[in-house]
């Protein structure tokens, strides 16, 4: 009997998910590169279940019952076009290929339109949620034609996460549109670390927190309604671990050198070419990138001095303003990501990604999963055309009842020398976007100075350019 469906890449992820279609009642045919990974899969993890083993890709494509329906979950770039160009030759029309790994949208749509104008399908579908969500449930975020969405709709609505307005996943629109939303879900989520970061370090170095402190902190702000999440609870979890060769917290063993793989750098790629300003999301990436020079900022450590010191208020008082501040800074940072994907949407994909529902899909599995994400898909539901989620009421609200918490942070931060890019970079946004006047007015005078560049005037219409003769 042919199987359902069919998984090429049993690394980690592939593993996972491959056990999740199976579990949810579709038998599945599994095929990896290295024979011995497939042996070692069948021999563990898919013993006794629907799971048939193939060993060379004509054997995988003519297990699996037609119109076919693989999923690759390979590295980006490169390898996912060579089994692509490997499975063009056995497949057949109207067969569907999946990919569902972290690609670059552009890489999608010049697939997509390859293998539609052969005959073939493709979906290019963010997963997110990592090893726990590939297995119980991920957010999936499935780009492509409608017609290839409604083909793997039966399969993917059961295989992702469920939450109370129902499963983690939704027709994104057509050609990149999944992988572009999913870049910028991962955008959003340096953000929200780069944020948790901040604040650590706020509560360790300005508050003097120790790890106990620390975990009982951010244990208590998961228990609320603004900073529930994934990210917070298992920052919670982290100040619990002890490393077994010091005895210290096993967190202040790691070294302070973040890494990246590249869906930060796109998503602020993205939104400089589209002229969206995601200064949260810029200021996270660039805080991996000065932390990966460890050895020259230890050196420069000895030789560029700067404020230290504790804070001397009431320490109950600043662990609450710091979490306004995290909670002000993270709207922003949401803020920033969804108006990345609303001008994408229509200047990329034919109107077609809906907020709310992107909202909804990261409501589980995901990374970036919170409790407030409900907040986010309400106000895209009750305006769908709302140009930013800082005008939505709710929000509105929170950030003018704590900005005040929020700027505090930020003096704090300042007179003890303690680097706080994303919060700044967010208090920024908000006070550039509540601003009617901002000094480009200033900018435009030295332009067209220097340039010749031409400039708007305030008494006239827009589009009205004009030029004056500064010498």
């Amino acid at each position: 009997m042919a199987q359902s469906f069919g998984l090429i890449g049993l690394a980690v992820m592939g593993e996972n998910l491959a056990l999740n279609v199976e579990r949810n009642g579709f038998p599945i045919a599994v095929y990896n590169r290295t024979s011995a990974t497939t042996e070692k899969f069948m021999a563990e993890r898919a013993q006794g279940k629907n799971v048939k083993p193939t060993f060379t890709l004509e054997e995988f494509v003519q297990s699996l019952e037609r119109p076919r329906k693989i999923m690759i979950m390979v590295k980006a770039g490169a390898p996912v076009d060579a089994v692509m160009n490997q499975l063009k030759p056995l497949i057949e029309e109207g067969d569907m290929i999946i990919d569902g790994g972290n690609s670059l949208y552009t890489d999608t749509e010049r697939r997509v339109k390859d293998m539609e104008s052969l005959g073939f399908r493709f979906v290019g579908m963010g997963v997110s949620g990592g090893e726990e969500g590939a297995l119980n449930g991920p957010s999936l975020m499935p780009g492509g034609t409608e017609a290839a969405y409604k083909e793997i709709e039966p399969i993917v609505t059961k295989i992702a996460a469920q939450v109370d307005d129902g499963p983690c996943v939704t027709y994104i629109g057509p050609g990149g549109s999944g992988h572009y939303v999913k870049m910028v879900h991962n955008g959003i989520e340096y953000g929200d670390m780069q944020l948790i970061a901040e604040a650590y370090d706020l509560l360790k170095n300005a508050a003097g927190l120790n790890h106990e402190q620390l975990h009982e902190v951010f244990s208590e702000w998961n228990t609320t309604d603004e900073l529930n999440s994934f990210l917070i609870e298992i920052t919670a979890n982290i100040f619990t671990k002890m490393d077994d060769e010091t005895g210290l917290p096993l967190v202040d063993v790691i070294l302070d050198a973040a890494g990246q793989k590249g869906t930060g750098r796109w998503t602020v790629e993205s939104a400089l070419d589209l002229g969206v300003s995601i200064p949260t999301i810029i200021a996270a990436v660039n805080a991996r990138i000065i932390s990966s020079i460890k050895e020259e900022r230890v050196a420069a450590s000895k030789v560029l001095t700067g404020p230290s010191g504790k804070y001397d208020g009431d320490l109950k008082e600043f662990v609450n303003m710091v979490r306004d501040a995290l909670y002000c800074s993270k709207i922003c940072s949401y803020a920033q990501g969804m108006a990345l994907i609303g001008k994408a949407s229509k200047e990329l994909f034919e109107s077609k990604v809906d907020l709310g529902e992107c909202a909804r899909i990261w409501k589980g599995g995901c990374i970036i999963r919170a409790g407030f994400l409900g907040k986010i898909k309400h106000a895209f539901d009750e305006n769908p055309d709302l140009p930013n989620l800082l005008l939505a009421p709710e929000f509105k609200q929170t950030i003018l009842d704590r900005q005040d918490s929020w700027r505090q942070v930020l003096m704090t931060a300042a007179k003890l020398g303690i680097p706080v890019p994303a919060f700044s970079a967010s208090l920024d946004y908000f006070d550039s976007y509540r601003r009617d006047r901002l000094p480009q007015n200033l900018t435009q005078a030295q332009r067209d100075y220097f340039g010749a560049h031409t400039y708007e005037r305030t008494d006239k219409p827009r589009g009205e350019f004009a030029h004056a003769e500064w010498f």
